[in-house]
């Protein structure tokens, strides 16, 4: 079985997001990038996959721009086994929205004919949420989202999955489409030599327009902001005067 596992390159979680002067979105000038840490963990469970002999080959994927080659690598010495970069954008501020996306996998899965999508339920950098749905929707395959545990027997996927009551296993036929949540494991460390066998291992890189694909934005984000710095605490007396103060403040 093949495994595909789109990528995204976003800020680094460790860095601090600074917003741009003009309010017209966020400073990426030499600002750490890295692989979107849900979609680390699809990779994680895609190389799991293979050495429990339940898949033959891994392929990562990343739509975006030129610079992206780098998350790519970090996949492939991760374990993956080949990579596909998709040239969407020339602006490294410009981000390829959830449809556009979706459509574009939709193309490369068509090319690939994986039996299973393994995707990080979200990106942080806009949290979104949207493409794996959307990709379940273009293919008509599958979907089970937000995955805390998967096992895969035969040609059916066993998902587990949070949901507000507990937690939910669900059965779906393969091929399918499964988002990963931060639970279902803990990514390793790319050694010293597989980032060197890396840099060997085929990268294949195409544009939107190969695809066919569209890529204007169709959202347009009118302005960003930091968030409001969170105010200073208040220490009370008493419970009567902590209760006096809930009241005042019209959260009791």
């Amino acid at each position: 079985m093949k495994v595909l596992v789109p990528v995204k390159r976003v800020i680094d979680y460790n860095v601090k997001v600074r917003v741009r002067a003009d309010g017209s979105g966020v400073d990426l000038a030499n600002v750490k990038m890295s692989m979107n840490p849900f979609d680390e963990i699809a990779v994680e469970e895609a190389i799991r996959l293979k050495e429990a002999g339940k898949a033959d080959e891994i392929v990562a994927v990343s739509i975006g721009v030129k610079q992206a080659q780098e998350t790519l690598r970090t996949a492939l010495a991760m374990g993956a086994d080949r990579a596909i970069l998709v040239v969407a954008a020339d602006d490294m501020h410009q981000d390829i929205e959830p449809l556009a996306v979706a459509k574009i996998l939709a193309k490369v899965v068509e090319e690939e004919q994986p039996g299973l999508v393994l995707a990080g339920k979200q990106a942080i950098d806009n949290d979104m949420n949207a493409t794996g749905q959307m990709l379940a929707a273009l293919l008509g395959w599958s979907q089970a989202t937000f995955a805390s545990s998967l096992d895969i027997d035969g040609d059916h996927a066993l998902v587990t999955r949070e949901v507000d009551g507990g937690l939910q296993t669900v059965r779906v036929k393969m091929p399918a489409i499964v988002t990963v949540d931060l639970r279902l494991n803990e990514p390793r460390y790319a050694s010293l030599p597989n980032i060197m066998k890396a840099k060997r291992k085929p990268l294949e890189e195409k544009t939107a327009a190969d695809y066919g694909v569209d890529v204007t934005p169709r959202l347009e984000i009118l302005s960003t902001k930091e968030p409001e710095g969170r105010k200073a605490g208040e220490i009370v007396g008493s419970v009567d005067e902590l209760v006096a103060k809930l009241k005042e403040a019209g959260v009791v």
